[in-house]
Order: structure tokens, then C-alpha cells, then sequence
């Protein structure tokens, strides 16, 4: 646990607070998004500088014990024990250089802060489908975004880390300062150190089109099985994705969508509403969608596309990355999460990739999963009467995809899965 004294010791090098981790300000500190996860922390340090969190991993060092970081928490999938658990929510600065097309933020700011940042000067981050994620964990896990297809991952656009690394030092770190600790940290999330400040390019969208169609009924098969041959023709200007989505009988939710299974097709574009318009219409044509949001928006609003829980809520998630998505996959899909089965799943997504995200970045990094065709996310609630149901329905929706895996998945979306890998013998997988 570390001493009373160590722990003052501390205290007197931080210009956050250090807490003990049965403190109720330390329970609140650790606290994540993903609240199905509870951290028992020996230790709590809510830190507000790169010193700061030197300070701690020194501290972790002298006392024997492990190290953890959290930011907002969206990622976590297993709680820390007995560490020194470095919460980064407190350091929030942002600067956006629009000439430059750059911006800089430390580790807790979350992407709104970005965004509205640089959409002012018509640029725009290399964001997710959710505006209250983490900019650091998103972007070191790799990051796929909004803009994917024609942009890549957000970590291959990041110019330099300011890491605090193992032995509680501060390093600034490139491609020529340390290229090898700047290719593993772009996609190796926290395991090289604690990032305490990203710079990274910001990239112009002049125009944006975009929104989600949604089908309920019959129309739910239909367009999953058009939605799985019309995607891979769209060009890099279009990212998109689909969900199989099981959204509560309550006034939050729109009345056609409560309370039974639906199927959102994503759509986002670089481009004019005419030409978004004409390579949505072969989807128009299966069937009319029972809400339809797209439409020409700012940047600044694409959280209105994927409509992701801005509130903390218990989940599991598991994923992984398909070759492919044949006539025969959709089946399964609609087997194991579809409307005629009674599984307690929120969410069944599948993302295309390619475009950008399938070539090599300009300065290598260590990120994974440019072989993927298409990504896959399944998601259950998990408050603890429900947690071991949430567990095997995500199981089984990725285990039924199997036969079209391409054995690898990425970082940010692996969840569970990540786990489950870790844990099975080399012979079993």
C-alpha cells in the first residue's frame, strides 16, 4: 500500500492532490465511464502537470508498486489493484495553430474541446463517433474515426508525445528523437509510458454531409444484406457503418425505435449533399427508413451520426476485424443479434474500412488492423445482474463471426476480447 509518510512525501511534489485509495475523493477521482469496471487503487494521484505524473511513476518505483492511467475511462475493460492509478482528467489544455493545421492538448482533454477549436477555422480532428472521448487513449490506440477512409488513423498524424516514461522521466518524443519509441507508443496505448500531451495534424473539411438512416421491421435484413455490397463501393470521401441496435422503451428515444431491434446505417462524406445524396440513393431504394437524420451539417455536429451515451453506463464489449462480409456472414449476424432473437445486446456495428486506413502511414507506427475489411463491436449492458449475460452474448456474436476473422482486431475496440486472448494457451488460439 505504501506508507503515510511516502504518500506526504508526494503530496509535497504535486501541484494535483494524491489521495488513498479507499478515500471517497479517490473513488470519485478513479471513477471511468465505463462503470462496470471499479478500480482499487492503492494509491490515486489526480495530477495536473507532466510532472505531476512523473512525480507519481517515481513514487510507483520507490514503493514496489504497479502503474495505471486513466483519462475518461471509455476504454477500460479490467480494474486496476494495488497501483498507483495516475488520473490525467485534470489536464485540460488545448491550443489549435490554424496556419500550422495543428493542434496541441494534454492528456485529459476530450475531442469536444478540439473540435470546437479548430471547426472555426474550417478544420476538423481526426475524431471518433463520440465527441466526450479521450483524445490521448483514442489517438495512441490508433483512432478510427469519421473521417477514416479518406484520412487513416488519428495516430498516424501525430507529430510528437511528451511521455513520461518508466523510469519517471519526461521525454519529448518523434520520429527523430527516438523513432522507435515514436512508432511503438502511435498504436501501443499506454504500455511505453504516460503520454501527458499529443501534437498532432488537424485536416480541412470544407464541406461535410452526413447523418444515419434508420430501418426497423423487414427492412432490417434487407438493407444489412444491400448495406454489405453497396459499402465496399463507396469512395474514400465516405465513411460508414452499421448497427444492429436495441434501444429501451423510454422518452429518451425516439418512438419508432423504442424498444425493438433497428438498423442504423452511418453515413459520413466529404463532400456536396447532391453527390451524397446519389450514392446514398441505391440504399433509398431497399426500403424508406423509419427516421433519417442526414443531411449537411458542420463538423461540429457530427455527434448527431452515431448518437453514442454521453453519460457513464456498466458495458462489455468485444470485437475484432472480418476479411470480408458475404451474403452468408449477414445471416449469421442477423442470427446471433437480430430482431428474432432475445439477447440482452445493445449494439452490434460493423465498420468499413479500407481506403486510408488500409496503406502504411507516412512515419511508421506500431498501430494494427490495416488488413481489416471491416470492423466489428458488440456491445451489452452490464450492471452486475446482468454482467456474466453481457459477457456471453458478446462472446458468442464474435465467435459466430469466426469464419470470416482476420485473426487480429484493433486496439480500441478489442475490449474484452483483448482479454480473452491474453488469457487462452498459445495452443488454443
Amino acid at each position: 500500500m505504501g506508507s503515510t509518510s511516502a504518500r506526504e512525501r508526494l503530496a509535497r511534489q504535486l501541484t494535483g492532490r494524491v489521495y488513498d485509495g479507499a478515500y471517497a475523493g479517490a473513488v470519485a477521482e478513479a471513477a471511468g465511464f465505463n462503470t462496470a469496471v471499479s478500480h482499487q487503487p492503492a494509491v490515486v494521484v489526480a495530477a495536473r502537470t507532466a510532472q505531476d505524473v512523473a512525480a507519481a511513476v517515481r513514487h510507483a518505483n520507490d514503493e514496489g508498486l504497479p502503474v495505471a492511467v486513466q483519462a475518461t475511462g471509455h476504454g477500460a475493460v479490467a480494474p486496476s489493484v494495488g497501483s498507483v492509478l495516475v488520473s490525467t482528467k485534470g489536464m485540460q489544455g488545448v491550443a489549435v495553430d490554424p496556419v500550422a493545421r495543428r493542434a496541441r492538448v494534454e492528456a485529459g482533454v476530450r475531442w469536444r474541446s478540439v473540435i470546437d477549436a479548430a471547426v472555426p477555422h474550417g478544420l476538423a480532428p481526426l475524431s471518433g463517433s463520440s465527441s466526450g472521448v479521450g483524445v490521448v487513449g483514442y489517438t495512441l490506440g490508433g483512432g478510427m474515426g469519421l473521417l477514416a477512409r479518406r484520412h487513416g488513423f488519428a495516430a498516424d498524424h501525430v507529430r510528437s508525445v511528451v511521455l513520461v516514461t518508466a523510469d519517471g522521466e519526461i521525454r519529448t518524443v518523434t520520429d527523430r528523437t527516438d523513432p522507435e519509441l515514436f512508432w511503438a507508443v502511435r498504436g501501443g496505448q499506454s504500455r511505453f509510458g504516460i503520454a501527458t500531451a499529443l501534437e498532432f495534424d488537424l485536416v480541412p473539411v470544407p464541406a461535410f454531409f452526413g447523418g444515419a438512416l434508420f430501418f426497423t421491421g423487414p427492412a432490417v435484413e434487407e438493407v444489412l444484406h444491400a448495406w454489405a455490397t453497396w459499402a465496399p463501393t463507396m469512395p474514400e470521401d465516405v465513411t460508414t457503418s452499421v448497427a444492429l441496435l436495441r434501444l429501451p422503451p423510454i422518452d429518451d428515444v425516439p418512438p419508432p425505435l423504442r424498444g425493438v431491434v433497428s438498423l442504423a446505417v452511418r453515413f459520413a462524406f466529404l463532400g456536396s449533399p447532391a453527390q451524397g445524396e446519389a450514392l446514398l440513393a441505391p440504399l433509398r431504394r431497399v426500403a424508406v427508413p423509419a427516421l433519417d437524420s442526414v443531411r449537411p451539417m458542420s463538423y461540429a455536429e457530427v455527434d448527431s451520426i452515431h448518437m453514442d451515451p454521453p453519460e457513464p453506463m456498466p458495458a462489455v464489449t468485444r470485437g475484432g476485424l472480418l476479411h470480408s462480409m458475404p451474403g452468408e456472414l449477414v445471416d449469421t449476424l442477423l442470427g446471433v443479434a437480430g430482431p428474432d432473437v432475445d439477447v440482452p445486446l445493445a449494439v452490434a456495428e460493423v465498420r468499413l474500412m479500407g481506403g486510408a486506413l488500409g496503406r502504411s502511414a507516412p512515419v511508421p507506427n506500431a498501430v494494427t488492423g490495416r488488413d481489416g475489411a471491416f470492423s466489428l463491436v458488440a456491445i451489452a449492458p452490464a450492471p452486475p445482474p446482468l454482467l456474466a449475460a453481457a459477457h456471453d452474448v458478446t462472446t458468442r456474436v464474435v465467435d459466430a463471426l469466426a469464419p470470416w476473422s482476420t485473426g487480429t482486431s484493433l486496439a480500441n475496440f478489442a475490449g474484452h476480447a483483448a482479454i480473452d486472448a491474453a488469457s487462452t494457451p498459445a495452443g488454443a488460439r
